[in-house]
């Protein structure tokens, strides 16, 4: 048989739970009245132009086809715009908007 720990079984008496500290009551609709919303306008326009520059690299990789099976155009299909230039703002898009999401706005006491 095992034994049990007595520590774990012990029962709490009215006395101790009396002289315990009182939890504070988070009431949320104080809290955020008083708590700072995480975006601000300036996060939310830095959003849209990493988006923006995220559409703009996808637009610039869109093409380089033919509607003729038998042409085979190298120059537009492996273009420095689309293997390049692209890529390359959506990258950049994706940073823009991942800097937007992680920027802190300023308080009011910082302004």
């Amino acid at each position: 048989m095992s034994k049990k720990n007595p520590l774990l079984d012990a029962d709490i008496s009215s006395s101790e739970k009396a002289n315990a500290p009182a939890q504070p009551v988070l009431d949320l609709k104080e809290y955020s009245k008083s708590a700072p919303f995480s975006f601000d306008k300036s996060n939310y326009i830095l959003l849209l132009m990493g988006l923006a520059v995220n559409v703009l690299g996808f637009i610039l990789m869109i093409g380089g086809g033919t509607d003729d099976p038998n042409k085979f155009d190298k120059n537009a299909l492996f273009s420095d715009v689309r293997i390049t230039i692209g890529p390359m703002l959506i990258v950049i898009g994706y940073v823009v908007i991942g800097y937007a999401i992680m920027r802190r706005p300023k308080s009011a006491e910082e302004k």
